[in-house]
């Protein structure tokens, strides 16, 4: 007998067992409030998504408690905000937008979060399919000698590139841009960036972009609303062009007819269950954010995919309130910002800046003097003419480090942005720039800017908190699959695939073991 068929044998019999007591999969308790089935995910980014795909594929009823809400592609092309006109569609229940020109809007369950820290802020998705809406799409393997500056000797790279990173790619479909797209006036900035790195002698290539280029040149010909040529990245694509998770892990997850989707519910507490299992308390809203319902859900098995700011304090308040009494002390910590740095040059032409997006072209200098160094042209619509803006990466240590704080019943974040090693980054990029300026003639139109990051990662890491598999030590029946497990970089290259690859090698081990 395989050992998923003896996992599946298990987890029949416990149901059954439940059911002998009065408890089945998705029953509601005598109270209304309660449901028990067999694996709850919290979070539907990348993490979750592949978690949830892979439970249904198992026949595993699951369900997927997601703070924000599902976001449809229509015909209309006007299913999220734009950078022009920004209303509450574009940021989670604020005010105000917290990007760009900050302006007033309604209060809504919008796509974009932020979580304002000591030294940084740190931007995350919220929506069924979380940070896919909200990222330019890039498709990102790092190198086996830098995957291993970060990442333990107890992960195999070649595993990985053999399997799940090739996993992913065939779900996600990323690819290059076509050149008959980049040849266009919309990606001129593209275009300059990889002439400009030519001159300089530096390594440019096109990145691998998790898009539908097809829609693309319909959005060149005036069939589809202009959004991804228009830079319209970080608070949807309208086209739906990008392929983001609700359009193919999660939708492939619904498919299997074992796992439901319950979007606007905010997980506000996990504590241990009777025994293995665990309860999860949450909040259901509406979408201006009003509390509509308490519920909680009992489950056998407990995925996290929160992301790395949501996870690690699911986890610091389970700690500090005693409902997860084994929790190591390493929980909160690694925590770093992926080496995140925006830099914008001057040039002496047009260069479109506001246009042609997800970001398509990248700069590598592995072998840079100082530190490792990438960097990505990408639309920015706030910037004028005649501007090319970038974001570099490096690898960031994991300096960061998250607290409880019992006053306000969230998390604290810490970041040392003046340490050692994020100077040697910071000059690390400079050099780069002073390279591409001096072959091109070019300018820096500010300082570089570190003070925020799109890819935060970390706070239960691989090794401190969880095993090479996700499992949190002391907790059979507990997992993180998110960017929590990774100490604060993913060398060189954004985290989205490589946070995949690593939830399907988690899933894997989960599924093929036999139960213990």
């Amino acid at each position: 007998m395989s050992p998923t068929l003896k996992r599946r044998q298990f987890l029949q019999a416990s149901l059954a067992t439940a059911a002998s007591i009065g408890v089945s999969k998705l029953h509601a308790s005598a109270f209304g409030r309660e449901e028990h089935v067999e694996a709850v995910v919290i979070g539907s980014g990348f993490g979750g998504a592949v978690a949830s795909l892979r439970l249904g594929q198992a026949g595993i009823e699951t369900i997927i408690l997601e703070r924000g809400r599902r976001w449809q592609i229509t015909d209309a092309g006007d299913t999220f905000s734009t950078y022009q006109e920004p209303d509450g569609r574009s940021t989670w229940l604020s005010p105000s937008t917290i990007v760009f020109d900050q302006v007033p809007i309604d209060t809504y369950t919008g796509v974009l979060d932020v979580k304002v820290g000591n030294g940084i802020k740190a931007y995350r998705g919220a929506g069924v399919g979380g940070g896919s809406l909200v990222y330019n799409a890039v498709t990102y393997q790092p190198t086996q000698e830098l995957f291993y500056k970060v990442f333990p000797r107890t992960i195999n790279y070649k595993e990985l590139d053999r399997v799940y990173y090739p996993r992913v790619r065939s779900i996600l479909k990323p690819s290059p841009i076509p050149d008959e797209i980049l040849q266009t006036d919309y990606y001129l900035s593209s275009r300059i960036f990889l002439e400009q790195a030519n001159k300089a002698g530096l390594k440019a290539r096109k990145l691998d972009i998790a898009v539908n280029w097809n829609i693309i040149c319909q959005e060149i010909a005036g069939e589809k609303v202009p959004s991804a040529i228009a830079g319209q990245v970080y608070y949807g694509i309208n086209s739906g062009a990008k392929n983001s998770l609700d359009r193919n892990y999660l939708s492939m997850a619904e498919a299997s007819g074992h796992v439901e989707i319950r979007p606007l519910h905010v997980v506000t507490s996990i504590e241990e269950f009777d025994g293995n299992r665990f309860r999860i308390t949450c909040n259901k809203i509406n979408e201006q954010g009003t509390v509509l319902a308490q519920k909680s859900f009992v489950c056998h098995y407990l995925f996290l995919a929160a992301g790395s700011i949501g996870t690690t304090e699911l986890l610091l308040r389970a700690k500090a309130t005693g409902t997860l009494k084994r929790l190591n002390n390493q929980v909160g910590k690694l925590w770093g910002t992926n080496g995140d740095g925006v830099s914008a040059v001057i040039t002496n032409g047009p260069t479109h800046p506001a246009q042609g997006g997800p970001a398509a072209t990248v700069i590598e200098y592995f072998d840079n003097p100082i530190a490792p160094i990438v960097t990505e042209q990408l639309p920015f619509p706030i910037v004028p003419e005649g501007v090319i803006t970038s974001l570099g990466q490096a690898i960031a240590k994991p300096e960061g480090y998250l607290t409880y704080n019992t006053s306000t019943q969230s998390v604290d974040l810490f970041w040392p942005s003046n340490s050692v090693n994020n100077q040697k980054n910071t000059q690390a990029l400079l050099y780069t720039y002073q390279l591409l300026n001096q072959a091109n003639g070019t300018t820096l139109a500010q300082p570089l800017d570190f003070s925020s990051t799109a890819h935060p990662l970390g706070g239960a890491t691989i090794g401190a908190v969880c095993n090479t598999y996700g499992q949190v030590q002391g907790y059979s029946h507990l997992y993180v699959v998110d960017g929590s497990l990774i100490p604060g970089s993913t060398a060189c290259t954004n985290p989205s695939l490589t946070i995949a690859a690593l939830a399907e090698r988690c899933m894997d081990r989960f599924l093929n073991r036999s139960h213990d």
